[in-house]
């Protein structure tokens, strides 16, 4: 993977809105952590939202991808594909989500492969869910793996 796209006007993500973005430059923005796989729970009291340490069963804890990316939606039907249409409506997406940051109007940081270069930049960052986090197929209930704190 090269670096930044360093063409005469700067990399695509600073030269495009997200709405003008082709699908390779839209998944090229993931930065592979997987924090949007974990699973959330809804207070239905309150609606506050609890993240958990767990993972939809179609992740591969060690790569943090899904194993089946272009079917995830229809194996998972709570799966939710992001679009520029939806970014901004998900408030539970990571402060981390590259496609959350430049739809606030932020760049990417430093660790994104994009800017480094290295797809294992967000790992070794500390970014992503690598190590942290436990597949739903072994975990038990949700309710014992809350996270008292944004994954």
């Amino acid at each position: 993977m090269a670096a930044v796209d360093s063409s005469d006007d700067g990399p695509f993500w600073r030269r495009k809105r997200l709405e003008e973005l082709s699908p390779a430059e839209w998944d090229a923005l993931c930065d592979g952590c997987a924090k949007c796989c974990l699973h959330k729970l809804e207070d239905i009291d309150t609606g506050e939202l609890a993240f958990t340490n767990v993972t939809c069963r179609l992740l591969d804890l060690d790569s943090c991808r899904c194993t089946d990316y272009h079917r995830r939606s229809t194996l998972m039907p709570d799966c939710v594909v992001l679009s520029p249409d939806n970014i901004a409506k998900l408030f539970w997406m990571p402060s981390t989500c590259a496609y959350r940051l430049l739809a606030e109007g932020k760049d990417l940081p430093d660790w994104h492969p994009l800017i480094s270069g290295d797809p294992d930049s967000v790992h070794r960052a500390g970014i992503s869910v690598r190590g942290r986090a436990i597949n739903e197929r072994w975990a038990g209930p949700l309710e014992h793996h809350v996270l008292d704190h944004e994954p």
